[in-house]
């Protein structure tokens, strides 16, 4: 990482300073020609343990700055932010407000992956575009703070983990709830046997949202809907698409189970220490809504058996909610435990809050914060609390079982091959060919 950044210069499309005024006729400019990916490579991707040192700024791009990407950036020391990406021009100017004059903001993610001078990006639009732009990110020598769910497909998860491994990246998964004290004590009573051998682990959640059927309309202005649309199979534009909505429709988000899933799982397997395992088999029941845009079924249960030790997960919408909007109660051979939300919002009981970890115990790795234990794995090159691989094994459950419900059938898993076993129907659904150039 560099000291002495010329945040000056002009930018790949021969800009230079953003300005409030000129960032809307830059953002809303002529669609850039696809071409070849250009791996850059920063000076950090060459950088030794330990080095840089610890007092070296971090500068970072933002990729995907509204709902949660702009709490990111919101979150971001703003003299630190050398660009910025959204194919939406009204979250530009946000971007732009906040952050100030020097910031460089364009609508295509791979004109701030060019930057020499950035070290690191945030990557969070909607859940199809994480994995090609982390793929592309990796092999641009840029290590990746990536939101939850690490990717749509199991090929895309895969892809990630080799990307990130064979460019030497440090990637942190956004499934924050690893990062709470909460989680960090449910993990010490667990993994010390207090609550004997974990048999099974239910999980409740509220609903899925039912819509209403809207008409489609040509996007807004402001709104680059093809490029929105990016990798995923081409739909007209509809509000009730767009944005947070995305979550509702299975070929973007995939409902509560992709979205809270993501941090509810993150949490049971960092108290299992499961991250580098998965299922043997998912079964998964539930019914479509019978109105409305949304496809994710209002209701779902999902069970998923794990072998080598054997253990089961349930995943309920609504299930029996136990003091939070969602969670998951372990069940041991000898107690239990409930652990609330599983996001920023964990919470756990107060026998687990107050344990201590016997003479010789297991100590789990307790996260200074999320953000802050990616910012400093980017200095020493240590792995994440939510790294990679973990979060695409966390993401193929919420995979694996939507795939379940769509097909109607319990389907035989091998956590190894990362494939169906019998079942080339279901492995069809295990990648995406992509639309267009947008294909990994």
């Amino acid at each position: 990482m560099r000291r002495n950044h010329d945040r000056g210069r002009a930018g790949a499309d021969g800009s230079g300073r953003l300005t409030r005024r000129r960032f809307l006729s830059r953002s809303a400019a002529a669609s850039l020609g696809i071409s070849g990916f250009p791996y850059v490579i920063t000076s950090s991707a060459l950088a030794r343990p330990g080095r840089p040192g610890a007092n070296d700024r971090i500068i970072t791009g933002h990729i995907g700055i509204g709902g949660m990407g702009g709490g990111h950036l919101r979150e971001a020391p703003r003299e630190d932010v050398a660009a910025v990406c959204d194919v939406d021009a009204k979250h530009l100017k946000r971007a732009a407000d906040h952050v100030g004059d020097h910031v460089k903001a364009y609508k295509d993610y791979r004109r701030v992956l060019e930057h020499k001078d950035i070290d690191a990006v945030v990557v969070a639009p909607p859940d199809h575009w994480h994995g090609i732009i982390t793929v592309h990110a990796c092999q641009a020598g840029k290590d990746v703070y990536c939101e939850k769910p690490a990717s749509k497909t199991i090929q895309e998860g895969r892809a990630m983990v080799e990307a990130a491994r064979r460019y030497g990246r440090v990637v942190q998964i956004g499934s924050q709830g690893r990062s709470t004290q909460a989680a960090y004590k449910a993990a010490q009573f667990i993994r010390n046997g207090d609550i004997g051998q974990v048999e099974k682990v239910t999980c409740w959640h509220y609903p899925n949202p039912v819509g209403k059927w809207k008409p489609d309309t040509a996007p807004p202005p402001h709104l680059d809907w093809d490029m929105w649309v990016g990798p995923a199979k081409w739909v007209p534009y509809n509000e009730d698409r767009c944005h947070f909505n995305f979550r509702w429709l299975l070929d973007f988000g995939g409902g509560q189970i992709r979205d809270r899933g993501a941090h509810v799982f993150s949490v049971i397997f960092f108290c299992l220490e499961q991250d580098t395992g998965g299922p043997v088999s998912v079964e998964a029941t539930g019914e479509p809504p019978h109105d409305g845009i949304w496809d994710c079924p209002v209701e779902m249960e999902i069970t998923y058996e794990f072998k080598n030790p054997d253990w089961t997960l349930v995943w309920s919408q609504p299930g029996e909610p136990l003091g939070a909007a969602f969670g998951a109660k372990y069940w041991g051979t000898k107690d239990t435990l409930v652990v609330t939300g599983g996001d920023g919002g964990c919470g756990t009981e107060a026998k687990a809050m107050e344990y201590r970890v016997p003479p010789g115990g297991k100590e789990p790795y307790r996260s200074p914060g999320h953000k802050r234990n990616w910012l400093n794995c980017i200095r020493t090159r240590e792995r994440p609390i939510m790294h990679l691989e973990a979060g695409h094994r966390v993401a193929t459950l919420c995979i694996i079982g939507n795939i379940s419900y769509r097909l109607g059938r319990k389907l035989t898993w091998d956590p190894l091959a990362e494939r169906f076993i019998g079942d080339e129907e279901a492995n069809r659904m295990l990648g995406n060919p992509g639309r267009g150039p947008w294909h990994l």
